[in-house]
């Protein structure tokens, strides 16, 4: 059982303090770009990435979120879109991260 307790994840062994988080990747999914749609290919795998970065050794906590939307006008058409930027802390960075901070 775990809770979110301002910026704090509990759990039953352990209690995860914000002061100790020590690397920050931001996962974005989604884009706003109308250029550039994506596809369900590429939205899937910045989801995986995401779960990964939960998921996986070492475990990432979230702690924080940014929505971009874009509303566009196309001849009689308006579109909609939608980009959410995941900001996920780590105690430590991720060995399956390269330098740049890509999935290897």
């Amino acid at each position: 059982m775990k809770k979110r307790l301002q910026g704090v994840l509990m759990s039953e062994n352990k209690k995860l303090d914000i002061n100790e988080i020590k690397f920050i990747k931001d996962v974005t999914v989604g884009s706003i770009n109308p250029n550039v749609i994506l596809s369900d290919n590429t939205r899937q795998s910045q989801m995986n990435l995401l779960n990964r970065c939960l998921n996986d050794y070492p475990k990432g906590i979230l702690i924080g979120k940014d929505i971009a939307l874009g509303r566009y006008t196309i001849g009689e058409h308006e579109l909609t879109m939608q980009r959410t930027t995941y900001h996920v802390g780590f105690t430590r960075k991720p060995a399956w991260l390269d330098e740049k901070g890509q999935e290897k």
